[in-house]
């Protein structure tokens, strides 16, 4: 019996070849995407699974309410280094915490000196927590001591060629000065399917590296690193988890502020988050590697799924079309003792058969395609066809189901003729009540997703493009940032020179260090008082050099910027801290510059209403108290971070120390010429430390490389949602027309002409993609709306994207049944009714 199905199945498909590549390229479109798409989102919930133990470990994150720092709500990763401390101390279900911080430090090898982009330094044996998988090595023995290394194999092989690792000595430079490490443990290289990024781990002594900062140990609000836990079992994240408000309020200290007592757990939650969740979790600021969003993963698969069930509504559609082709031999199989049950099965078979031909398509697609599929989502995503990440079970689970799905009810549809009716007078029940309604459902339906997907594709594209040209504050073209500043291998005074030799090089306008950069990691908050007012106003805060302001452009709005010649301005105090010298600073006072909205946060109605004014700041030890600060000038907000991160107010301070960039303006010359001219002027100065500048162009580009990959996703799915409702309306235009073949010869010979033919097929299918802009458009608003409400600066959501929309998918619905359409109406009537 089953040889007879597959004898008819493949008959029936050699016979009506339009029917069949319609239907097979359809679903190998359909098939493909959700693969790659079931692969991708496999990949994305993988990340860190594969770590052993990893139900009992977790991460310790921070979440700053928006009620505090400023009024911006952040949730990150990172957590202070007495939290992970005091969480071992009080929960005696932890059984291991360590506290990790990401570095690029200078590494010397046999004299020569090269940075290290994924350092990581830990304060205990990190391997007791992440059981990374070790080459070389035992976990108990992997981070013995304070001055042991362990290196990735790619890194012991980049370093030593096949020579043995172990015990060799590496020099690193840091805060503490050239520190030699002995590599005493060599791990496999990290997955890309992970939130934990390392090429190098150093162990340290906390105390020692945070000698000259002793305040960031016990400090709640310092947050420089990620802490680790391990759990002695799983089920305790949750206990913990519940037990943390209260555990907050017993360890935090209270501050006391211009006489102000408030407590920073006030305005901030902990976490324990397990670390196969961080990937997808809600803290995505400060992580290791690039994070995601779960609805987004989620989105795409939904959209993909769509796609598949547009290729199966082709079948459904193009099986009842021409079903009067059908209809006889339906008849004549009930005549010879078919059951229904039968004839369901026969046509359930070829459906299915239909789907596996294209699903073997699909699979050797996605082999071919996987490979760009990886290099433009930076992925690692592997096509098994054994093991426990096979996908043989999922796309056999696909076959049937799309199988079952695109023919169940061609299948009822088909079965249920009646052979008296079919075999009397040569008639047929194509026309059965009911089958066009839903043909017409079934196409409105397809182009709603095509619809809906072209909408938010243009939504997408248009405020990714608005973040990229978006006026940041700041003259973003012909603007260099130059890093590596900070390290510890160049000398206050190597710094310094080095930006006055900057601003002697031809073709360079103006040059200054600064704290804070673009795409800056850095946030720093401090508090501030107004003559009379008990109430702290939080702000950010971040020392700059006279020249950084005029070098990033940004709009001086009343009163002036900084100056060598006001002695008021230079608020540098030694590093590490002098009490008396912070206490002098105090007594003295400082000369400030805030932004626009750091002044309307303080109350100014103007800029110029904020000029001469005067507030206290907490800007230094405790010890010495507030600062006077008196606002010299205002200038225009600058958006340093994101788009999706509201604009910080900020308050700038002069100093001379503690930069980590410098920012460059330069005209008259080429991007490439003025890099290579900088880049000679520090191989003069600092030698052993690496040269590292970006263009700000570069560098915003790079914010937004994820919605970028986003919206080219969104297209790929539109175009491919379009070709395929395309494919299948014209099927159906097909069809319909040979069956309307004698009426169209009537209607000719009654006097109508080409072009009434043409608009009353046109018309017949036009209907459904207007009517599909009903549905699509107010569920692309109420997501787009959604998607937009998570940007601080968005565009609007205009009816124009929608009304582009619905304009494409008729004028693409319209050419491709147009052509066709025109063709069978100027076809002699002649031959349509020869027969009669």
């Amino acid at each position: 019996m089953w040889r007879n199905y597959l004898t008819v199945g493949l008959r029936s498909l050699a016979k009506n070849k339009t029917y069949a590549f319609i239907n097979i390229v359809g679903l190998t479109i359909g098939l493909t995407a959700c693969l790659l798409i079931l692969l991708y989102v496999r990949y994305e919930q993988s990340y860190d699974r594969w770590l052993p133990d990893a139900d009992r470990t977790f991460q310790l994150q921070n979440y700053i309410l928006s009620t505090s720092k400023g009024g911006e709500q952040k949730f990150l990763q990172l957590s202070p280094i007495v939290a992970g401390r005091t969480l071992a101390k009080d929960f005696p279900q932890v059984e291991k915490v360590a506290w990790v911080r990401a570095f690029s430090p200078i590494v010397i090898q046999n004299g020569r000196a090269i940075e290290v982009n994924d350092l990581q330094m830990t304060d205990s044996n990190l391997f007791e927590v992440l059981d990374l998988p070790l080459v070389r090595g035992t976990t108990a023995k992997a981070l013995p001591d304070s001055h042991s290394l362990s290196v990735s194999e790619s890194e012991a092989k980049r370093r030593f060629g096949d020579s043995d690792p172990i015990g060799k000595t590496l020099t690193i430079v840091d805060n503490t000065g050239d520190v030699d490490y002995r590599i005493t443990s060599v791990f496999k290289d990290i997955p890309k399917n992970s939130s934990f990024s390392a090429n190098m781990i150093a162990r340290f002594d906390l105390d020692t590296q945070f000698a000259d900062r002793q305040r960031q140990l016990t400090r709640w609000t310092s947050t420089e690193g990620w802490n680790f836990v391990k759990l002695k079992s799983a089920a305790d994240a949750a206990l913990i988890n519940a037990q943390l408000p209260a555990w907050k309020k017993r360890n935090i200290p209270d501050d006391v502020i211009n006489g102000q007592k408030q407590n920073p757990g006030d305005g901030e939650d902990f976490a324990l988050v397990n670390i196969s969740n961080v990937h997808l979790g809600k803290a995505q600021m400060f992580g290791m590697t690039p994070g995601n969003d779960a609805r987004t993963v989620t989105t795409f698969a939904v959209i993909a799924a769509l796609v598949l069930g547009m290729a199966a509504i082709n079948f459904t559609n193009l099986a009842t079309a021409r079903a009067s082709q059908r209809a006889r031999e339906v008849a004549l199989r009930k005549v010879l003792g078919a059951t229904r049950r039968q004839l369901i099965t026969q046509f359930l078979a070829e459906s299915t058969l239909l789907v596996l031909i294209a699903m073997l398509v699909a699979l050797a697609m996605a082999e071919l395609l996987l490979p760009a599929f990886n290099s433009f989502l930076d992925a690692s995503i592997a096509l098994r066809y054994l093991g426990a990440e096979s996908v043989l079970i999922p796309a056999a689970l696909l076959v049937l189901a799309v199988g079952a799905a695109g023919g169940f009810y061609p299948a009822l549809y088909l079965s249920r003729f009646q052979p008296a009716k079919i075999l009397k007078a040569n008639k047929s029940s194509a026309d059965a009540a009911g089958s066009g309604r839903l043909r017409n459902l079934l196409v409105l339906v397809q182009f709603a997703v095509s619809i809906g997907l072209i909408a938010c594709t243009a939504i997408i594209y248009g405020q990714t493009l608005f973040a990229r040209t978006l006026d940041a504050g700041y003259q973003r073209d012909r603007l260099l940032q130059v890093g590596n500043v900070g390290f510890r291998g160049v000398s206050t005074a190597q710094s310094q020179a080095l930006v006055e030799r900057i601003r002697r090089v031809p073709g360079v306008q103006a040059a200054g260090r600064t704290q804070i950069g673009i795409a800056s990691s850095i946030s720093s908050i401090s508090d501030y008082f107004l003559p009379g007012s008990p109430t702290s106003v939080p702000l950010g805060t971040y020392g700059v050099e006279p020249g950084f302001l005029e070098a990033m452009g940004i709009k001086l709005l009343a009163g002036r910027y900084f100056s060598e010649m006001q002695g008021k301005d230079d608020a540098t105090t030694p590093v590490p801290v002098d009490l008396d010298a912070e206490r002098a600073l105090a007594a003295r006072g400082i000369n400030v510059i805030v932004t626009q909205s750091a002044a309307q946060r303080l109350g100014f109605r103007t800029p110029e209403d904020a000029i001469g004014k005067e507030m206290r700041g907490d800007l230094s030890v405790p010890e010495a108290g507030l600062v006077p600060a008196t606002i010299v000038g205002v200038v225009s907000d600058a958006r340093y971070r994101s788009l999706r991160e509201p604009v910080q107010p900020i308050v700038y301070i002069m100093q001379r120390v503690g930069f980590a960039q410098v920012a460059v303006r330069y005209a008259g010359t080429t991007p490439t010429d003025i890099r290579q001219r900088i880049e000679g002027v520090w191989k003069q100065l600092i030698p052993l430390v690496p040269f590292k500048a970006e263009f700000a162009d570069d560098i915003v580009q790079r914010q937004y490389q994820q919605e970028s990959a986003r919206g080219i996703l969104f297209a790929g799915f539109s175009l491919l949602a379009v070709v395929i409702g395309c494919m299948g309306l014209f099927g159906l235009a097909v069809f319909t027309a040979e069956r309307l073949t004698k009426e169209i010869g009537i209607r000719k010979v009654l006097g109508a002409r080409t072009q009434d033919i043409v608009r009353l097929l046109v018309w017949q299918f036009s209907r459904p993609v207007l009517l599909a802009n009903i549905i699509a458009w107010p569920v692309a608003w109420w997501l787009m709306r959604d998607w937009l409400n998570g940007f601080d600066t968005r565009i609007p959501l205009t009816p124009v994207p929608f009304l582009i929309a619905g304009i494409i998918a008729l004028a693409v619905a319209l050419s491709t049944i147009a052509s066709h359409a025109f063709r069978v109406a100027r076809l002699n009537p002649i031959h349509a009714l020869r027969y009669e």
